[in-house]
């Protein structure tokens, strides 16, 4: 009995000591860095240390639409590098129609060549007219589908990427239902330049000015088929003053941002601005000179989300795989460009469905109401219990203290967000605690009313409170666990807090309440329960 005593003994000192091991740095910064490095302070919700709450919509079916919109451009390009004369090429919706110049007998030569290139395109109609070709490619609901879920799985990546380069400490991102993220920053100082950042699509394309066509032209409807109208946004730096510049562009896309290798924020010499300085990857090293030596003398336009940042003229071919990107920028703008560059266009456009932000003095107020409500109550109850249960009531307490202490260490192990609701939870659990010390104290009164020994009865009172003790329990964990698979934000923090309190008030309440007496009558030889 000795020896069962010491190890339940042993273990209660362990927990207590790694208890405090991780809540030492959300104590004090006097600490070595080894130990600081280990264990991280308890991590503060938005609505404790101020910061910006976001849900955000992946409009997922615009990276499906701009997925066919770029494979309609390149089956015309790929047909007519085999020297097949397409007449026109249309996309509605999945399905891309295309009418082509060709013998009849060529026919099955063309759809040979379609369904190699592009599995994942179905020919659902081919037919011939006048001496042309037709066929109808069109994407399977299943393979849509698919590419749905990968495009909020690769934004989700983006807005991560963006945001830890952004410099904000602990982020809270992640995936709710089928196309919403959540992003959580605290301690944001800046909300709007945060949203601007990772709203921004950025997708990065190079595409040639039409000068052989008239722009005033353009302007007044008649856009040549195959061109569009785009603009770039000039600032006055004197002034503040905004124009736009039109241009005339060619839709067809030489080049994108995905052969990106890195974005970094240059100055220029002579002018003492910023600019950002790109970098391609092999591929697109080869692919840049390659469009820069057959374009010598004509205009190449680098637009950014159908926004035309410059428009310089080739001069020569550029080998090397390295482009400026300039337009008066601000350092900061320069760098915010960079940082969405480096990582990554966003697969499709985001929508803000909900947006709060929470200022850091109401947060310094949410803590100090929250400790407030936390003190008072546990001093109510300790107060209390001593009153009722004497010294047994001094061992509820302690036992009550301990379940406190676990709590915050389990939060701050690893890494739970404890929020204002989460204070509410841990204000329940403490009245749960002490519920299972009362349900083992009220039997131990029966069974001394029985007649039994004070030894007996101790005994007799924690063996036939568990029972109850443990459904109760048991079924507020699984309404905990429920609540934070299925509950957003507060209703998450409220379950994880009151999940972890569960776990640690059934110890503190029968381990620890249980050993403490197994002590005072093994060793302190008592004949009476104060209860």
């Amino acid at each position: 009995m000795f020896r069962d005593l010491k190890v339940r003994f042993g273990i209660i000192i362990l927990l207590i000591v790694g208890a405090l091991f991780a809540l030492a740095p959300s104590a004090t910064d006097d600490l070595p860095d080894w130990w600081k490095d280990s264990v991280h302070k308890v991590k503060l919700g938005l609505d404790l240390q101020g910061g910006m709450h976001l849900i955000l919509e992946v409009q997922a079916e615009k990276a499906v639409e701009s997925y066919m919109e770029r494979t309609k451009n390149d089956v015309e390009s790929y047909l007519k590098s085999k020297k097949i004369l397409v007449v026109s090429t249309q996309r509605k919706g999945l399905a891309i129609q295309i009418k082509y110049v060709e013998p009849e007998k060529k026919s099955e030569s063309v759809s040979s060549l379609l369904s190699s290139r592009y599995p994942e395109l179905k020919i659902v109609k081919t037919a011939h007219e006048a001496g042309h070709g037709i066929l109808v490619l069109e994407l399977s609901q299943k393979r849509k589908e698919a590419m749905e879920r990968a495009a909020v799985d690769q934004a989700l990546e983006t807005i991560r990427n963006r945001i830890d380069q952004f410099g904000v400490t602990e982020p809270d991102i992640s995936r709710q239902g089928k196309d919403r993220i959540l992003v959580q920053l605290p301690g944001v100082k800046d909300p709007q330049r945060a949203i601007e950042l990772i709203g921004k699509t950025a997708l990065l394309e190079f595409k040639l000015v039409d000068d052989e066509h008239s722009l005033e032209d353009a302007l007044k409807g008649n856009i040549p088929p195959g061109d569009e109208i785009l603009y770039q946004r000039i600032v006055d730096p004197d002034t503040g003053a905004v124009t736009r510049k039109p241009y005339l562009i060619k839709k067809k896309t030489l080049l994108t941002g995905d052969v990106l290798k890195d974005a970094q924020v240059r100055i220029n010499t002579q002018y003492g601005e910023p600019y950002v300085s790109i970098t391609f990857d092999s591929r697109g090293a080869e692919i840049f000179e390659k469009i820069t030596g057959e374009n010598v003398k004509k205009r190449l336009a680098i637009i950014l989300d159908n926004n035309v940042y410059s428009a310089p003229v080739i001069q020569e071919r550029i080998a090397g795989g390295r482009a400026q990107i300039t337009g008066r920028f601000t350092t900061q703008e320069a760098h915010d460009l960079a940082i969405v560059l480096r990582a990554g266009a966003l697969p499709a456009p985001v929508k803000i469905l909900e947006k709060r932000t929470v200022g850091p003095t109401l947060g310094q107020d949410s803590i100090r109401r929250g400790i407030t409500s936390v003190i008072i109550g546990g001093l109510l109850v300790v107060v209390f219990m001593i009153f009722y249960y004497k010294l047994s009531g001094i061992v509820a307490d302690l036992a009550l203290s301990l379940n406190v202490i676990f709590i915050f260490a389990v939060l701050a192990a690893f890494r739970a967000t404890l929020t204002l609701p989460g204070i509410a939870g841990i204000v329940l659990t403490i009245g749960m605690a002490v519920d299972a010390n009362v349900l083992i104290f009220e039997r131990i009164r029966e069974e001394l009313r029985l007649g039994k020994t004070p030894r007996a009865a101790m005994e007799a009172g924690f063996a036939k409170a568990f029972i109850t003790i443990l459904d109760a329990n048991v079924t507020t964990l699984i309404a905990a666990i429920v609540l934070f698979q299925f509950g957003t934000g507060p209703i998450k923090g409220f379950a994880v807090t009151l999940s972890i309190g569960i776990i640690s008030s059934m110890f503190t309440a029968i381990v620890v309440s249980r050993t403490i007496f197994d002590f005072a009558f093994e060793k302190r030889r008592i004949r009476k329960i104060s209860i």
